[in-house]
């Protein structure tokens, strides 16, 4: 139809409404399926509906070829369609009516009923490595939080991960459990929960389904991807993906949820690791600085002795440029797991924590962290890739 009626200059001047009538007959009849019955009586309205807004603009669109071309092509359907010029008409301004399930339909429908258009805010937060934290504001940070800790813990989704000790004598942890819980919302789903360790990546919720929420379009729903490597879980009702993934012995963590949604929690609910960062007592970049091990030893104040990696700064670097060739805060978080801990594993979470954000992070100038980038708004991430930076030189001269 738009082909038929638009033989001329689609771009109309003023006060000629003609495309306006267009828009709002593609609006009434959009939805509609011909396979349906009912077809005809909807079609026929909105042909009415369609005819009636030509007539109010005649005067002003008589010169307007596209005008003339839309009434042609009214009077051909209708006789196609056998629709009598008298009858009931379509509303022009038709109430859109959304699926509650959908949460990218909830901004739709609020400017249909004449609300103001709102695009929603994304937030990502990611968990890899022995374990590196981007928070849902950016902040990049090491911690070793050993035991279980809560990444998300709001109104509609709790995210918990258990980490433990990779080398002996180092405060380094890695993720080898996570447990997702979907909490219960209005007929779109029922409370479903999710649990992976090492080695059991199920591609299904702890009592067996795959899925939550009625109909064929599931409001969530579990995607295998790699069988028992890799699996996403899509929230629609809530519009928020999750990606897990077990690499090595540990595994991954990549979240995009709705800010105002990830935001909804109690006082109480204030410890979550994607909200607020780690304490400070957690943290292993003390005001930045990530030790690393220098001929079986560390630096100042890191404690212990760790066991000497198999990696030096130069092969360990080569290593993880294979993966990345930018060296941005996910190849020198990179090169300090393997100083840490001599698994090549890491130089792979690594890769696929990238890998994830540029495929879930809403902002692509935000993908990458640069250690010349300052705070930039990214707020401590930068200045831990700066000191890391530091360290590395310090680790050279070591050598």
């Amino acid at each position: 139809l738009p082909s038929v009626l638009c033989l001329g200059d689609c771009q109309l001047q003023a006060p000629c409404r003609i495309q306006k009538c267009t828009s709002d007959f593609v609006t009434l009849t959009s939805h509609l399926n011909s396979a349906l019955d009912g077809f005809d009586l909807e079609f026929c309205k909105a042909l009415r509906a369609y005819s009636a807004c030509t007539y109010r603009n005649s005067k002003v669109c008589r010169g307007n070829l596209v005008y003339h071309s839309a009434v042609l092509g009214i009077s051909d359907l209708m006789s196609q369609r056998n629709c009598s010029k008298d009858g009931p008409t379509s509303s022009t301004n038709p109430e859109v009516t959304h699926d509650p399930c959908n949460y990218s339909g909830h901004t739709e429908a609020n400017e249909h009923q004449g609300g103001e258009k709102t695009i929603p805010t994304y937030l990502f937060c990611g968990l890899f490595g022995d374990p590196h934290l981007r928070t849902f504001k950016d902040h990049f940070q090491t911690c070793k939080v050993e035991g279980a800790w809560p990444l998300i813990d709001n109104n509609y989704l709790t995210v918990q991960v258990t980490n433990v000790p990779v080398v002996p004598g180092s405060s380094a942890t890695a993720t080898n459990k996570i447990t997702i819980i979907f909490k219960s919302y209005q007929h779109c789903t029922d409370q479903k929960v999710y649990q992976a360790v090492t080695d059991d990546l199920p591609a299904a919720f702890v009592d067996g389904t795959t899925g939550g929420g009625d109909g064929s379009t599931k409001s969530l729903q579990i995607v295998d991807k790699v069988s028992g490597r890799y699996v996403e879980m899509h929230a629609r009702y809530i519009g928020t993906t999750v990606y897990v993934r077990q690499l090595g012995h540990y595994l991954t963590l990549a979240i995009r949820m709705p800010q105002e949604l990830a935001m909804a929690y109690e006082e109480s609910q204030d410890l979550q690791l994607c909200v607020n960062g780690c304490p400070s007592s957690e943290r292993i970049d003390d005001s930045g600085h990530l030790p690393l091990p220098v001929r079986g030893q560390v630096l100042p104040q890191a404690g212990a002795a760790w066991p000497r990696s198999a990696y030096t700064l130069e092969t360990a670097t080569t290593k993880c440029h294979e993966k990345m060739l930018v060296k941005d805060i996910y190849f020198y978080s990179c090169v300090f797991d393997l100083l840490t801990t001599g698994d090549a594993n890491f130089t792979a979470a690594a890769h696929s924590a990238l890998q994830d954000v540029e495929a879930l992070h809403p902002k692509r100038e935000r993908w990458h962290i640069f250690p010349s980038s300052g705070d930039g708004g990214v707020g401590k991430g930068s200045k831990s890739i700066v000191s890391l930076g530091l360290v590395c030189l310090i680790f050279v001269a070591f050598l």
